[in-house]
């Protein structure tokens, strides 16, 4: 089947996937700042990439991305739109109500925001005790094996530097401002000793943490194949639990 994603579906394709499968995957991102030469969608399109390119090569079904995140800390940036924590959790655990209705008992949610993850790990918990639905959460720059690590130097993996400005690059250069690329060490920082709430353009002017002019569709290429390959190791393991 050529359909990858859930709203592509009519519901007679829909029923015979759900009699075969119990899997779906779920892309969730946000809305945001990412820099001068970044889109605000930045987030949600990395996450429906992955989410889509890994459908297409195993046969699970995506759905459509949930957009908007939990993005307060850049809500000093024009255009960011944020959520309230309840509110993402109620609506991700709507859409996992619908789905456990047709079957479906294991969710893998790609997540491409940070700020996110507190929310959608009480999502899990919540899917379990009330649906006996698993649900697994992936984000590229902390779950993929040491990927990331592999490829791009540490002050290129911070916010919108230059590991996430390389996968833009790759998979939608039209929306990159090539012009635009900032390279900015935040500051401010405790070192991670303790945790306080931190606005972004408290620690950064451009929004950018880290060196963003040394991205390359190139390497942005390289990397997102590696992130399909890993994920592609994860659905294997999903689907044998």
């Amino acid at each position: 089947m050529d359909k990858v994603s859930l709203h592509e579906l009519s519901y007679e394709e829909a029923r015979d996937y759900f009699s075969k499968k119990d899997l779906v995957i779920l892309p969730v991102g946000s809305v945001e700042q990412h820099g001068p030469a970044n889109p605000l969608g930045t987030d949600m399109l990395i996450a429906e990439a992955l989410a889509r390119e890994v459908a297409s090569r195993t046969g699970i079904i995506s759905l459509p991305v949930v957009p908007f995140g939990i993005s307060f800390h850049h809500m000093g940036f024009p255009g960011t739109v944020t959520v309230s924590e309840e509110s993402l959790k109620g609506y991700v655990l709507d859409v996992i109500r619908s789905l456990s209705k047709w079957g479906v008992r294991k969710v893998l949610i790609v997540n491409g925001h940070g700020g996110n993850l507190p929310t959608l790990q009480l999502v899990a918990r919540q899917s379990m005790d009330e649906l006996g639905v698993r649900v697994y959460v992936y984000q590229w720059w902390t779950s993929s094996s040491g990927i990331l690590e592999e490829l791009f130097s540490e002050d290129e993996r911070g916010h919108a530097s230059g590991a996430e400005t390389s996968l833009n690059m790759h998979l939608h250069p039209e929306l990159v401002r090539e012009d635009r690329l900032i390279d900015e060490e935040p500051r401010g920082s405790f070192g991670g000793r303790v945790y306080r709430f931190v606005y972004t353009h408290e620690m950064s002017d451009s929004g950018v943490f880290g060196r963003q002019s040394s991205a390359t569709p190139e390497r942005g290429s390289i990397l997102f194949e590696r992130l399909v390959e890993d994920l592609l190791k994860i659905v294997r393991e999903i689907e044998t639990e």
